[in-house]
């Protein structure tokens, strides 16, 4: 339709300057025949069928890959997070863990993540303590599996996870950028959150979904280390508190275990 009407004044544009030529000076009619040109040009260069009018707005659609389709695993209710899949379990935590969102990405372009977070802050939202959980598996698109050097391991509600811990400085040792780690503490800091200080404590949980080992919930405890008047490099293997190290961490494993119940669906 519009580029009917176009090509209707282009029409009568062109009787309108025939009729002018017959009345001007024959140089004068080189002059106005050579402008014709260059304004036809500018129209056939503007034709619509290549594209919107100027004051339009172009919309674009792109569309999804694989890899940018998410779904929702886990569902939250108060303090009861309920899985269908991956596996399908009921987690419900302590009153003083309050439920603060979720977030869903692609992880180092290969698996799907989604995460969900309690947190125990005080109310300028310095956490103290914390529960990250986190629903992971490959995309159909490799052939990738979870590899974990096992060395402890713990049985909740009947499912085997793989338990380890450890001490760390999250300024010093921050993570690559595009890791989950430093995706969840962006997301909290979005909401007002922050870990009360850069000393923690965390206790890894993983359980591989079957045989495949290419899906697995991981449930991480973080609490704030500087609580107990020490820092990460004091348990490391040299230092001063090394020697507390297994009775930290057995009491870190307590912790993470008693405030989070876990059932089978």
């Amino acid at each position: 339709m519009f580029t009917q009407v176009v090509h209707e004044g282009n029409r009568n544009s062109h009787l309108f300057v025939l009729k002018a030529l017959r009345k001007v000076h024959p140089v004068m009619k080189v002059v106005f025949v050579t402008a014709v040109v260059f304004l036809a040009i500018g129209i056939l260069l503007s034709d619509p069928a290549d594209g919107p009018p100027s004051n339009s707005v172009a919309i674009s659609y792109v569309p999804v890959t694989q890899q940018e389709v998410q779904s929702v695993i886990g569902m939250v209710a108060g303090q009861v997070l309920t899985s269908n899949g991956m596996p399908s379990v009921r987690m419900k935590f302590d009153q003083a863990f309050k439920y603060v969102g979720t977030q869903s990405f692609v992880l180092y372009d290969v698996a799907n993540a989604e995460q969900h977070f309690f947190v125990d802050a005080d109310k300028t939202g310095r956490i103290k303590r914390m529960y990250w959980v986190q629903f992971e598996g490959y995309l159909e698109s490799n052939n990738h599996t979870y590899k974990y050097a096992v060395t402890k391991s713990v049985n909740i509600a009947g499912l085997d996870f793989i338990a380890d811990a450890y001490a760390r400085n999250i300024k010093a040792n921050p993570g690559r950028p595009d890791s989950d780690g430093s995706r969840a503490r962006a997301f909290l800091e979005s909401k007002g959150y922050r870990m009360a200080s850069d000393e923690v404590l965390s206790q890894r949980l993983v359980h591989l979904v079957d045989e495949r080992k290419r899906s697995e919930l991981m449930i991480i405890y973080l609490e704030d280390l500087s609580a107990m008047g020490l820092a990460a490099a004091d348990l490391a293997k040299d230092g001063k508190a090394a020697a507390r190290w297994d009775q930290i961490s057995n009491e870190l494993l307590g912790r993470a275990l008693k405030n989070m119940e876990m059932s089978r669906l």
